[in-house]
């Protein structure tokens, strides 16, 4: 039968002695998991845990953490992970805007709180492991309605995020569809870098699960990390946002020695990757398929670009996932014509219940299908522009809320950010649009240089050869790295805050 419950995933896992996770030197078989879970879910109950009740996480990337969220849904609650990087103050609005009942955290995280949930009346916080693994059986409680699984936070160092609202419905659904385009079985061994607060790496581990493999916990600090665990731990998969390939393939000095033989494929999301990276990312890893995917939080997964495709469309975000459709829509309400722009829309079952106690907002992401006829229904509108080809695959333009409007021009900060990277003569970039009287906004870049780069005014005229005027930068800022949200992405929305509050200064 299949599962309908995200903790259902569990019935149908790998056999008792079968390693489920590891991490570091410490591993769980998939009987020690079942039982970590039914033990911490009992314990859950046992406090008085509600159908629908919410339960924030805060703990490092952990066994325990991996536990926990099993443990939440199995007892009938709703799981709201946090990353630990949070400051007390967003893990405050997090855990007070979700209505949390419980936080499952440690002592060092909770010292790091510093008192910020001390007011929070009826809140139990839990820093010691459940106790001993139960020997009975995991009993379910009732689910929660409808449905609702977890919430998982938009993340960003500024401002407060938005709790997104996914059913057990939603994320077995993308663990389905994710293992069936990648071809994960129960050999296979996963490597973990990313966040299980991040939908794509919380992916990760439900994929495993359900397949009975194996997935290997690892929060790197060097390029170097994360090759020596694929070759030690012999991975077979491996995820990852831009950051951690730009970091493989220009600060990572071992993976040119490395055995990764059995590294049967990487993919990509989270942000668009330079022709040059991939390039790059091939060239050293030459019998790994390089699968890139493009999704947003709000319907977890939308296309995927097969990697024999990539020589063909190195720029492409790929085709609809299986199980969806994917469709544009220009500013008029027609569907858009191959070669048009428009909104990228989502259809299908990964598009999620909405934003936690935001009817407005989520009124302004699912909205109702233009073209449903007589089969009404919602769809995830994305905010993104793209461009869709006679065969079905879609070029990402970009945000329709970060499109830089200068000289009269509609600017992709991706476009240009592209050829920054072509140029050879970064590790990183991202563009910008600040304020200006004269342009509306002038094209600024920030950037991070290779060792023995060329200086700006080679840049710039690489860029005048390869970039239509008005989409040259005006200036080119170099700095050591550029800052990323928790889930490894640019922080493109600190870049643009702190630039322009340093010109107001500046100028008064």
């Amino acid at each position: 039968m299949a599962p309908s419950l995200l903790h259902h995933l569990l019935d149908g896992a790998g056999a008792d002695d079968r390693i489920a996770v590891v991490e570091g030197a410490r591993t769980l078989t998939y009987g020690e998991f079942r039982a970590r879970v039914a033990a911490l879910a009992a314990r859950l109950r046992g406090l008085g845990l509600a159908p629908g009740d919410r339960v924030a996480i805060l703990l490092p990337k952990s066994l325990r953490e991996g536990v926990a969220l099993f443990a939440v849904a199995a007892a009938g609650g709703v799981f709201v992970p946090i990353h630990p990087s949070l400051r007390p103050r967003q893990v405050r609005h997090i855990v007070a805007d979700s209505g949390a009942r419980a936080l499952l955290t440690d002592p060092p995280h909770e010292a790091g709180l510093e008192g910020a949930l001390d007011d929070l009346s009826g809140l139990r916080i839990l820093t010691e492991e459940a106790g001993a693994p139960s020997e009975s059986p995991l009993v379910p409680g009732a689910p929660a309605p409808p449905g609702l699984a977890a919430i998982l936070y938009t993340s960003g160092s500024t401002g407060l995020p938005k709790g997104v609202m996914l059913s057990h419905g939603n994320l077995l659904a993308g663990t389905r569809i994710v293992r069936t385009y990648l071809g994960i079985g129960p050999d296979d061994r996963l490597l973990s870098v990313l966040p299980f607060s991040f939908d794509y790496g919380l992916n990760q581990l439900l994929t495993a699960v359900e397949q009975g493999a194996r997935t290997v916990l690892l929060t790197p600090r060097l390029g170097d990390d994360v090759v020596r665990a694929l070759e030690t731990h012999r991975i077979t998969g491996l995820a990852g946002v831009p950051t951690l390939w730009t970091l493989l393939t220009r600060a990572a000095p071992h993976l040119a020695k490395a055995d990764l033989s059995a590294l049967r494929y990487v993919t990509n999301s989270g942000g668009s990757l330079a022709v040059s990276t991939i390039a790059r990312l091939r060239a050293r890893l030459p019998h790994t398929d390089v699968v890139l995917m493009y999704g947003l939080t709000e319907a977890f997964r939308s296309t995927y670009l097969p990697p024999g495709e990539i020589d063909r469309r190195p720029d492409s975000i790929g085709r609809a996932i299986p199980e969806t459709e994917i469709f544009l829509v220009t500013p008029d309400g027609r569907r858009a014509r191959p070669g048009e722009p428009g909104i990228l829309h989502h259809r299908g079952p990964t598009v999620s219940l909405g934003y936690w106690n935001r009817p407005e907002d989520t009124a302004r992401v699912l909205v109702p299908d233009p073209f449903a006829g007589a089969a009404p229904g919602l769809v995830c509108r994305s905010g993104d522009l793209a461009v869709e080809d006679a065969d079905g695959f879609f070029r990402f333009i970009g945000r329709e809320d970060t499109m830089i409007k200068t000289q009269g021009f509609r600017v992709s900060p991706t476009e240009v950010e592209a050829a920054l990277m072509e140029t050879g003569a970064f590790r990183a970039a991202a563009v910008i649009g600040l304020p200006d009287p004269s342009l509306g906004q002038r094209i600024h870049a920030v950037t991070v240089p290779v060792e023995d780069a060329p200086g700006t005014a080679d840049v710039l005229q690489a860029l005048r050869k390869a970039l239509a005027p008005h989409l040259v930068p005006r200036t080119i800022e170099r700095v050591e790295a550029l800052p990323t949200t928790p889930n490894g992405k640019v922080d493109y929305k600190r870049l643009t805050a702190e630039r322009a509050a340093a010109e107001i200064r500046a100028d008064g």
